[in-house]
């Protein structure tokens, strides 16, 4: 599937919707309340996209068809996207959630833009690691996932890149959990891939969608939000979702979700 840019013939309610739900996560995830106002000129949402997006893609998961397309072929750095990718290997590895994880020395030194609130000597859960990964993005939490994945990180990386050829993205690669590596790439193409397999799996659900999540770090209870803030808008129906940013690879997004009542995936990399 080598596309350029491409709009199939849908309603124009259902294309300003689908438009104006990536323009809104897009800019900076600015929760959008009244869409349907620009409904009335479709073709401009999709102008704009243009110039705002270098690799598009918004598919139909139930018949696999393409509702637009920019460059969907070209795999490029994908950031924290990555983390959807690192919650499936544990998953697949059927590691207990609720298995204790000490945030260690190991986790500390992590790739240039790196950042985290977990601080070293935190112990939370398996699940909860997850939970933040997926949600609020946590680095130190990914890298912890990865270092205590069954035969460590290595291991992790190349499952990693096993689970990416049997979902056939054959344009993806990946070297750390985190994201921070602009060596992960993916195309859209192959994100699409991964956003449906994250999507049938209830704790990648629910973990990536949730609003908010509280945790012990050391003595105090801190809480987590979301990078999304499109969750926690009862407008939108999301089913799985994750934010991703490095230097190298912009803002990026990716979502399931049920737009105008149609199952929609869509893949952003700027």
């Amino acid at each position: 599937m080598a596309l350029n840019s491409r709009l199939t013939s849908i309603p124009v309610r259902a294309v300003a919707a689908l438009f104006l739900a990536m323009l809104a996560v897009q800019a900076t995830a600015k929760v959008i309340r009244h869409p349907v106002k620009a409904a009335r000129d479709p073709a401009k949402l999709v102008r704009d996209l243009k110039l705002k997006s270098s690799s598009v893609l918004v598919m139909d998961p139930s018949d696999s068809s393409v509702l637009y397309a920019r460059h969907s072929d070209v795999a490029m750095p994908i950031a924290s996207i990555t983390k959807l990718m690192t919650a499936l290997v544990v998953l697949d590895a059927r590691q207990s959630l609720d298995e204790p994880i000490q945030i260690s020395d190991a986790d500390r030194d992590l790739p240039k833009g790196g950042f985290s609130r977990l601080t070293v000597g935190t112990t939370l859960s398996r699940g909860d690691l997850m939970h933040l990964a997926l949600m609020s993005s946590e680095n130190r939490a990914a890298h912890a996932l990865g270092n205590n994945y069954p035969g460590g990180m290595p291991a992790m990386v190349a499952a990693m890149n096993a689970k990416a050829a049997d979902l056939g993205m054959v344009s993806s690669h990946f070297v750390d959990p985190t994201g921070l590596s602009s060596q992960n790439v993916a195309s859209p193409e192959d994100l699409s891939k991964l956003v449906i397999a994250a999507s049938h799996n209830p704790t990648i659900r629910e973990y990536s969608t949730d609003s908010r999540y509280a945790v012990k770090v050391r003595k105090h209870m801190v809480e987590f939000h979301n990078t999304d803030n499109l969750v926690a808008n009862p407008g939108w129906n999301i089913i799985v979702q994750k934010t991703g940013y490095i230097t190298e690879a912009g803002k990026c997004l990716v979502m399931a979700a049920v737009i105008e009542g149609r199952s929609v995936v869509i893949v952003l990399l700027d």
